[in-house]
């Protein structure tokens, strides 16, 4: 865990001064840089920059829409950090501010912050203490090669960086900042066959200065077992002698190790981290424990049950999880989630906001079906407290019921806003069990609608459904209402019901409900 006290001290006095910490302030996750005016997205644990802020007016609304979402601090220069106003408006929200030395760059204030948030966040990794940090392995790999050097994951994710990246080039600069290579780079590097050399074994893959301005590359592959775990990529002048060349590939195999170490260690993680939110799902967890290592927000929660259908079943986990990573690019943040009983169930906020239950479902609504699976299906239960969650998931769990049997029209529903279609089900199904649709004529009815296809049960029901209001009741049965009539005239030929008396009414209505909606 990263404190914002860790991140300041660590940046030192001479560039950061804390003005207010709480005592209870989120642990620092990343670097946002708030444009002036307009609403601000944010993430739980950010750091705000309010880079032009206008006036301590805006300032305050700044802060106050950081709190809101859950920010760890915001930084503004002098005068602005100092106005009573702003103080105010961070202290009323719980918020750190942090005011920032009035000649600091912010862009070198971005490059220092994600600096020292790397740093911090991988010295907090309990991995083998003999291994290192891969910074410190990064700082080794450009020494031998000469060159700054990047480490990134398969999905040209930055992971460490080594020193000397002001050397580089725009292209490296983005890449760090925003801790991926952009996509044009991206693109650029894929055109010229850089990612299908890497996937080929290549030991080392130069690539020429572009036309662009973009440095030089020369890049080796980080493979164990014959899997590709990443890769390295060093700024270079110019093509590369052999040896220094061949001295960066022989690195390889030492990243390699570390990779490994952090992967098994995430591993452990994320196991761990759903076998817990499995318990709390059980109601077998301690809440306060749930809340801190789960990382959840001491505010109401929804369950959320998600529901992949398709596919060939050989691969069902893998497919739940490709869609949460798709659920997931729509609402910018990852869902606390596990499987449990072959279904997705997911923890999220009760609340319009980004990461909110409002933001899970417009993405849910709009996940049509892949090409191996048809569109999901998902229920989520009422919000309730973090010791409640067990609760909130029997009631995902019996809203999704509902889906299954296609007694609503809709993919996605909340319990309780589904209150109508729970009431008939439940009644229904108490009405089923006691057997209340084999008393009198309506046995005769069913008996002669599947010997003859008359639909007069069905037309009985809506009949029932509307009263004296025949041309409602036909166009739910989508006929004319003379046809509607026809048919009421010829069931009552068939049994005798006196639809006159209201408890008759009731009781055949009581007897249809549970043949519809058990």
């Amino acid at each position: 865990m990263v404190s914002v006290r860790s991140v300041v001290d660590r940046v030192g006095p001479t560039l950061l001064h804390a003005l207010q910490v709480p005592d209870d302030s989120p642990a620092v996750a990343d670097v946002v840089i708030a444009e002036p005016g307009g609403a601000v997205t944010l993430s739980a644990g950010d750091l705000v920059l309010g880079v032009a802020t206008v006036g301590p007016e805006d300032a305050a609304e700044l802060v106050k829409q950081s709190a809101a979402q859950g920010a760890a601090a915001v930084l503004f220069k002098p005068p602005t950090a100092a106005k009573p106003a702003v103080k105010r408006a961070a202290k009323a929200g719980g918020i750190a501010l942090i005011q920032v030395h009035a000649a600091t760059s912010w862009a070198q204030l971005v490059w220092l912050l994600r600096t020292v948030l790397d740093a911090l966040a991988d010295e907090s990794e309990d991995l083998d203490p003999g291994s290192g940090d891969l910074f410190r392995l990064a700082d080794a790999v450009a020494s031998v090669v000469d060159a700054p050097v990047t480490i990134e994951d398969t999905n040209s994710r930055v992971l460490a960086y080594s020193a000397r990246q002001d050397l580089t080039d725009p292209a490296r600069v983005a890449t760090i900042m925003g801790r991926r290579i952009p996509d044009d780079v991206l693109a650029r590097f894929r055109s010229r066959g850089v990612f299908r050399e890497l996937s080929r074994g290549r030991q080392t893959i130069f690539v020429p200065a572009q036309r662009d301005g973009t440095l030089p590359r020369l890049i080796v592959p980080i493979r164990m077992g014959g899997e590709l775990l990443g890769s390295m990529w060093a700024v270079v002048a110019g093509p590369v002698s052999d040896e220094r060349a061949a001295a960066f590939a022989d690195a390889a195999p030492v990243v390699a190790l570390h990779l490994l170490r952090r992967r098994a260690h995430t591993d452990a993680q994320r196991r761990a981290s759903a076998e817990l939110l499995r318990a709390m799902l059980e109601g077998r967890a301690n809440p306060r424990k749930a809340m801190a290592e789960l990382d959840l927000a001491d505010e109401p929660h929804r369950v959320v049950v998600i529901e992949v259908t398709g596919g060939d079943g050989r691969d069902a986990e893998g497919l739940r999880l490709a869609l949460l990573e798709r659920i997931s690019q729509g609402i910018g943040t990852r869902p606390v989630a596990t499987e449990l009983g072959g279904l997705l169930y997911a923890v999220v906020p009760d609340r319009p906001g980004p990461g909110g239950w409002a933001e899970l479902r417009q993405a849910l609504v709009a996940t049509g079906p892949s090409r191996r699976t048809g569109a999901p299906r998902a229920a989520a239960g009422a919000p309730g407290e973090i010791g409640d969650l067990s609760a909130s998931r029997a009631q995902a769990d019996e809203a999704l019921g509902l889906l299954r049997a296609e007694l609503t029209g809709e993919r996605v529903i909340a319990f309780d806003e589904a209150w109508t279609a729970l009431t008939l089900h439940r009644g229904a199904t108490a009405a089923a069990a006691a057997k209340v649709a084999d008393l009198g004529p309506l046995g005769a009815l069913r008996a002669h609608d599947e010997a003859s296809k008359a639909g007069y049960v069905e037309t009985l029901y809506e009949w029932l459904r509307h009263p004296g209001d025949p041309r409602a009741a036909a166009r739910e049965l989508r006929i004319h209402p003379n046809t509607l009539r026809y048919r009421m005239r010829k069931l009552l030929e068939l049994v005798p019901l006196d639809l006159d008396d209201p408890d008759v009414r009731l009781a055949l209505l009581t007897q249809l409900v549970a043949l519809r909606w058990s």
